[in-house]
């Protein structure tokens, strides 16, 4: 299956700890680049985070953003210590009764570390709930990034498609082309009045045919088309090959375009390079 590099995906969680939200997105890029944001108390979640994007994409420059708000129950409930609030005012009253003077100030107290206690939340649940939140969100991600690739191997497999069609075109004209070249060779010759060996003609003939013969181009062409619809159709992360199988095309269709003597196989040879240009604009988003 062909992954897009580009996607998008969100992913909401509720439960007794809160809410969480995760975005995760990404762009075409030569390697994988995942940058995460999460606040600072589920820092501690981070490398794992990045783990399991490294498991399970190639490519891309990924962005996962976690935004979390605790539960306002969970905040409401706080508890005093009441032990420690005692030795608290023990000490502060020591100190009233040793200095003469002085008052206790009961929110002192209570700001006093760890005279105001808040419940722990039990963080082991909350990291699985927001890791199994974060493979949802994943799922999703991945769905879309196929989705698109999908899109983009129709579209390739449709270029694939046309250049086979211009091959076969050019196949087609070029005896057709290489007999109007000999024609045209032999009128001016006649034209001059200039006579030749019978011979000579033929091999200068042999050697101009040979010259603007495409036959090998056209071949390595449909070998490029068929190893091309091999790599999508195993799948995978291809772009690397695909990109350089697109190297592979322009190559012969640059040579096929400079030996072109009619303007009709330059034309094909431009129609060949607008198709491998509009192909190495999908595959630069193929992961």
């Amino acid at each position: 299956m062909i992954h897009s590099m580009t996607a998008y995906a969100r992913q909401e969680l509720k439960g007794d700890w809160g809410n969480a939200v995760w975005e995760i997105r990404s762009v075409n890029q030569r390697y994988l680049e995942t940058y995460i944001r999460m606040p600072e108390q589920l820092r501690s979640l981070e490398p794992v985070v990045r783990e399991r994007f490294r498991k399970r994409l190639a490519r891309g420059k990924v962005e996962c953003n976690l935004r979390f708000d605790t539960s306002q129950a969970s905040q409401d409930k706080l508890t005093i210590n009441e032990a420690l609030a005692k030795q608290v005012i023990h000490a502060a009253k020591w100190v009233k009764e040793t200095a003469g003077e002085g008052n206790i100030n009961p929110f002192q107290v209570l700001n006093w570390p760890g005279v105001m206690e808040a419940p722990e939340q039990d963080t082991d649940e909350l990291h699985r709930a927001l890791l199994a939140g974060l493979d949802e969100a994943l799922d999703a991600f991945i769905a879309a990034r196929s989705s698109e690739g999908e899109n983009m191997k129709a579209l390739i497999e449709q270029r694939l498609d046309a250049i086979s069609a211009e091959v076969i075109k050019v196949r087609e004209k070029m005896p057709t082309v290489i007999e109007w070249q000999r024609e045209r060779l032999t009128t001016r010759l006649e034209e001059a009045q200039v006579e030749l060996d019978p011979a000579r003609v033929e091999q200068e003939m042999v050697m101009l045919a040979q010259k603007v013969d495409v036959a090998e181009e056209l071949d390595r062409l449909d070998s490029h088309v068929s190893e091309a619809r091999k790599i999508l159709q195993k799948g995978g992360a291809c772009g690397r090959r695909l990109d350089f199988m697109m190297q592979e095309f322009n190559r012969e269709a640059n040579t096929l375009a400079s030996k072109s003597i009619s303007t009709e196989i330059t034309a094909s040879g431009v129609e060949l390079k607008v198709l491998i240009e509009q192909m190495r604009e999908q595959i630069q988003n193929i992961e």
